[in-house]
Parts: structure tokens; sequence; C-alpha cells
């Protein structure tokens, strides 16, 4: 065969010949046909045909095995020492036990009535109820977009014709549903999260007049208010507060972790803040260094233990993970050692949706390019009550460190770019601006050095609806 018009003409022939056995027909260029013997093992065709496994599977190995309430993995995991100039592969087995029944959870957050707080409530009730509601673009369907859990994929493997099956992510092991969720938490202000929905303006209007029925009867439990630590401009909304000494404070929340859990039968409950941003906390000798000295201040009262802190000691000492949603230093030394001694997990220092999570992905390309930034200038204005805390010289500073330190490991990983020491100009602006609410305006620019002394300057606009994109990470987290 020498031109495709005879190879396709061979192809329909042989077709026409062979429809009762089991033989297919490849054809690869236009010099040869190839006779494939029941299925083909890849997929020959221009088109791509990705399938998706929406339900759950099984894995067939010798390193993974199943029983009744398990599933029981073998690991191996590999990694390098580098010791001078002499690289030492490392591997070390694991196996890891994850339980098949997924737990009844409850989640309470530290800030439930602000604008992360109540939406994170209104989507999970949305999409456990299928609302839906209109708009001016027409009607839109409750969903998880945003959530790496509930809304990405991962490619499974491949199916017996080559083609490519995806499985969301949710489905690689037994995962709760944030729809599922007990929902609860504290919060400085008491209004109850109907109202604070509507306070927000985050959802559509005929969302929120859908919602109001199933949110108006949640209303946040007193929470801790250490003025120090938080804007002066939040004081007009601290009308829901916890008083007595730091100790007694600390205990009330253990108490009502203890009762949420007891009251709605839940065989888990994780705390999360989502709270305003605090100032940093002075790290001292004797004060928040150890778990001994952390809990011995608390006692003591002494004025440089945070709530934030408050709120991750308690969440410790009842067994629960804490997760830490602003950029404050919650866990200092005192806090990482005590969650160590009781072998509970802390995570977090600020949710990254918006002008931080597209520098992180940005820097990390032009460094790893092998391009050199040399200045970083964003600017932020927003109008929503994070805005206004953050406003606050002290706050902000929290904030500024955040957004500066997505940045120092991608420095710190090239010295043929940067030398020791060296890192780019780098300035954030925050402001507040009320009209613009929650949709926060980002504006930035990356000035790097290129090839042979040129220059690029890249700018870049982004307008983020800031709890939007907050609350997705709330649901993984």
């Amino acid at each position: 065969v020498q031109t495709r018009e005879e190879a396709d003409e061979y192809t329909k022939k042989r077709k026409s010949t062979t429809t009762t056995t089991s033989n297919k027909i490849i054809t690869i260029g236009f010099g040869c046909i190839i006779y494939v013997h029941l299925k083909p093992l890849f997929n020959m065709s221009s088109t791509t045909n990705n399938s998706n496994l929406d339900e759950a599977f099984t894995v067939r190995s010798d390193k993974c095995k199943y029983t009744e309430d398990a599933i029981i993995s073998d690991y191996t995991y590999e990694s390098t020492i580098v010791e001078g100039n002499v690289v030492v592969p490392v591997e070390t087995k694991m196996q890891f036990r994850t339980d098949r029944r997924v737990p009844k959870v409850g989640v309470m957050l530290i800030g439930l009535g602000g604008n992360n707080g109540c939406t994170c409530v209104a989507g999970a009730i949305a999409n456990r109820l299928g609302l839906t509601w209109n708009t001016k673009e027409g009607e839109q369907k409750a969903n998880y977009w945003g959530s790496l859990m509930m809304a990405s994929t991962v490619k499974l493997g491949n199916d017996v014709r080559g083609d490519a099956v995806y499985t969301p992510i949710k489905n690689m092991l037994p995962m709760i549903d944030p729809s599922q969720v007990v929902w609860g938490g504290w919060d400085i202000n008491k209004m109850n999260l109907g109202d604070a929905m509507k306070r927000a303006k985050v959802l559509d209007y005929d969302l929120q007049r859908q919602l109001y029925p199933h949110m108006k009867d949640i209303v946040p439990l007193p929470s801790v208010y250490f003025a120090d630590f938080i804007a002066a401009n939040q004081s007009d909304r601290a009308d829901n507060v916890l008083c007595g000494t730091k100790q007694e404070q600390m205990e009330q929340i253990r108490k009502d972790i203890s009762d949420f859990k007891a009251k709605h039968h839940l065989d888990k409950v994780i705390l999360l803040w989502t709270a305003n941003t605090e100032r940093f906390a002075c790290v001292e000798e004797g004060v928040n260094d150890t778990a001994e000295n952390l809990l011995h201040s608390i006692q003591r009262d002494e004025n440089e233990v945070s709530a934030s802190t408050i709120f991750a000691v308690a969440s410790i000492l009842e067994g629960c993970t804490f997760i830490n949603g602003s950029p404050q230093n919650t866990f200092v030394p005192g806090v990482v050692d005590l969650a160590r001694q009781e072998k509970v997990f802390i995570a977090g220092d600020d949710f990254k949706s918006g002008q931080t999570k597209m520098k992180s992905v940005l820097v990390d390309f032009l460094v790893s390019a092998g391009i050199k930034p040399v200045s970083i200038v964003s600017y932020n204005h927003l109008g929503n009550n994070d805005g206004k805390n953050l406003s606050a010289p002290s706050q902000f500073r929290s904030k500024e460190i955040s957004k500066s330190n997505v940045v120092d490991d991608m420095v710190a990983s090239n010295r043929i770019l940067f030398e020791e020491d060296e890192h780019p100009d780098h300035i954030v602006v925050i402001k507040h601006v009320p009209y613009v609410g929650d949709s926060k305006r980002a504006m930035d620019e990356y000035t790097s050095e290129i090839f042979m002394g040129g220059k690029n300057t890249i700018v870049m606009h982004n307008t983020c609806e800031d709890s939007l994109l907050a609350t997705p990470l709330i649901y993984d987290l």
C-alpha cells in the first residue's frame, strides 16, 4: 500500500470481509497495516476518548488489602540525603490504615458570623438541598467549584483501549461530604447567620431568600475577644464575648467543644479559625516557648497569649484538629510543642485564594524557568470586614509577612539567580474601600531580569470574590 487513499480503501475491503471475526485493523501512516487480534491495546484515533469513574473502586494489588472496616496499604517513600557531594537514595517503608466508615464530623468555625463563616454554612446547605436560583445571567445551581476535593479530578490510569480514566479526588478514599458536616462555632458578634449572610452581601439575593429560613436560627457561641490583638475598629461588633480570665475562657471553649460533640453525636470535631487577622504575638522565653510555659502563661493571664492561641490550645487538649486560616502566628512554639505531646494535628497560616495564590504560582514559574524576579509590587483594595480590620498597621503587618513568605522559599531554592540574603524588592499595599465589599481588587507588577541584561515586566489585574474563593478551601481543609 503506497498512499493514504489506497490504505483507506484496503481497510474498507478488509473490514467488509472480516465482520464475523475478532480481528481488528489499524492503519499506521502510509506504509503498513497491522492486524491486531481481539481488542487493540491503544486507541490510535486522533480524538481523545477520556472517561470518568464516579463510583467507588477497589485496588487489586499485593500492597493493598481490604478488611471489613479498613483499607491497609504498604507504601515505599523514596527520598534522598545529600552528604557533601554524595547523594544517597533512601527508602522508608510505611503502612497506612484508612477507616472505610466515614465518621460523623462537626466543624466549629471561629468567626462563624463573618463573611467566610456564613458563606461556608450557606454553601453546604445549598448543596445539600440542591438549590437553584435566578440571576441576570440565568439560573444557577449549587456547586462546589473551587474545591480541590469536590470539583477536581485525578488521573486514575488507562482503560484497555488506552484511554485515560479520571476520578474525582473525593473518590480516592472514603471522604466526608461538606453537605453532611454539622456546623457550629463562635463569633464576637451575636447576629444570627441568616442576618449575617444578608450583611455580608456575598450571595445572590434569590439564593439568600431561600437560605434564610435554614440559617436564621443558627446563633454563634460567645467568643474570646482580646482587643489588643485586633483592630480597634472591631469593637462595635464585639457584643458576644466571654468574660473571666484567660484560663476560664479556655475552659469554656473546651466545654463548648465537648457539648457540641455530645449534642450531635459526633465522631470527630475540627476547629477552624476564619476570624479577624490578629497582630503577631511576641514569642518570649518563659511565656510561649514551650507547652509547659504556655499553659502556665494562660493560667497567669499573660498579655502575649492571643485569642487564636487560646482556641488552638483548647482544641489540642480536646483532641481536635485545629486549622488556622489567618496569617498571625497562632502556632507559637508552645502550641507546636503541645500538639506534638498530645499527637493532635495543627495546620495553616492563611487562606491564599486570590493575589497571594497567583503570586505563589507566578514566582514559582519565573524562578523555575530561570528568570529572576527583582521587583514585586502588590496593591489590594477591598471593602469587607477583613479589609476594615487590616487597615490597622499591626494587623496589616501580619498579612504583609504572610504575603511575602510565598516568595522566600522560591528565592532560596535558586542560588544561580540569587546570592545569599538577596531578595526581590517586595511591596504589599492593602486599602479598605467599603463600596467594593467582598469583591477584592488586586493589581500586581512583576519585573524580572532575563537573558543578557534584558528586562521583563508582567502586570496583572485580578478581581477576587474573597469569600467565594476562600470558602471552598475551608471545605477542603
